[in-house]
């Protein structure tokens, strides 16, 4: 069994497309829900499935915490937060084994 670690998350629906901000105790698992659309809502509706960001946390207080944090922000600090680390916008989830989005 794959261990559990909190940890908040972007996703994109592409390069400077809608974004959606997530918090999780399994990243991979959530990554995989959003891809096959399994909870439907917000994410499903608008095709956004791009891992561009996510941040490990020692506990889940703290990673909802950022969450909550991070909706608030505007848009722009959204972009920049993943153009620090990830200019491209390339899809993370790909690292993890999962397939390239056609």
């Amino acid at each position: 069994m794959r261990e559990r670690q909190p940890c908040v998350y972007l996703l994109a629906s592409g390069f400077y497309g809608t974004l959606y901000t997530g918090v999780t105790s399994d990243l991979l698992a959530r990554v995989h829900q959003h891809r096959e659309e399994i909870t439907g809502g917000f994410t499903a509706r608008h095709g956004v499935k791009r891992l561009v960001w996510f941040e490990m946390h020692d506990d889940m207080a703290t990673a909802i915490a950022r969450e909550k944090t991070i909706k608030k922000w505007p848009r722009q600090w959204k972009i920049n937060v993943i153009e620090e680390l990830n200019p491209t916008w390339d899809d993370l989830a790909v690292g993890f084994g999962f397939e390239p989005l056609g």
